[in-house]
């Protein structure tokens, strides 16, 4: 088995009913469905410690490629196969690579505004919502752009319209979740969404996996981004 619990390595158990449990980090005690077989919870906020060097490294890429920014992002110390952080991480290497491929964006003040969007969703979304995080992340990513609210017209059809894109093509791949496919199917979708109703084309890039010998809930042959042998 690959490493799930981020405090002992051992598998992670998603129960039926929420439980008061205590952050092994911080102690807070909050509901949860989620902890490792051994017992140890980890709340979100702990979970995405180190998260908002997002902001500071999505300003500093000149990339047009959403793809290569997650991935530089997927590389960094505060991310792991699979958690919250990746609601944070798609919509950001979103804003920046329309920012690179010329889109209209006070970027720095769209990251912070990601972050807190992002945070929001709590980890576990996919399965106990019914909507992945990160396809959340993209339609989160078309209402910054769009300045959409509660009370707009067209901005806040496409940022529903783009979460559903999302969801659709991650639901359409089934279960179980990988937020590392998933990721990758929210930012395709969302390119391909943006160059038709915005104009903006940003990079498109072949997308292979380089994941799967860490994920134990990998689907093999059913992953679009399986390598091909």
């Amino acid at each position: 088995m690959n490493e799930e619990c981020i405090i002992c390595k051992a598998p992670l158990e998603y129960l039926e009913n929420d439980e008061v449990m205590e952050c092994a980090f911080c102690h807070k005690k909050v509901n949860s469905k989620t902890r490792c077989v051994n017992g140890h919870f980890v709340c979100d906020d702990c979970h995405n410690k180190g998260v908002d060097s997002i902001v500071s490294l999505c300003l500093k890429t000149k990339s047009r490629s959403p793809i290569e920014i997650v991935r530089m992002l997927m590389e960094q110390p505060f991310c792991h196969l699979h958690g919250p952080e990746h609601h944070i991480m798609v919509g950001s290497a979103l804003l920046a690579a329309y920012k690179n491929a010329g889109g209209d964006v006070n970027l720095e003040t769209a990251l912070v505004e990601m972050q807190s969007r992002g945070r929001s969703v709590p980890g576990g979304a996919c399965g106990f919502w019914g909507a992945c995080g990160a396809g959340i992340s993209a339609g989160m990513y078309v209402s910054i752009i769009t300045k959409s609210s509660p009370l707009a017209g067209e901005p806040w059809g496409l940022s529903n319209l783009m979460t559903s894109k999302a969801l659709a093509e991650i639901g359409r791949i089934g279960g179980p979740r990988c937020c590392k496919r998933d990721s990758y199917l929210a930012i395709l979708a969302a390119i391909d969404f943006v160059k038709e109703h915005l104009g903006v084309e940003m990079e498109k890039p072949n997308v292979v996996c380089i994941h799967s010998e860490k994920n134990n809930q990998c689907i093999g042959s059913r992953c679009p981004f399986k390598a091909q042998m």
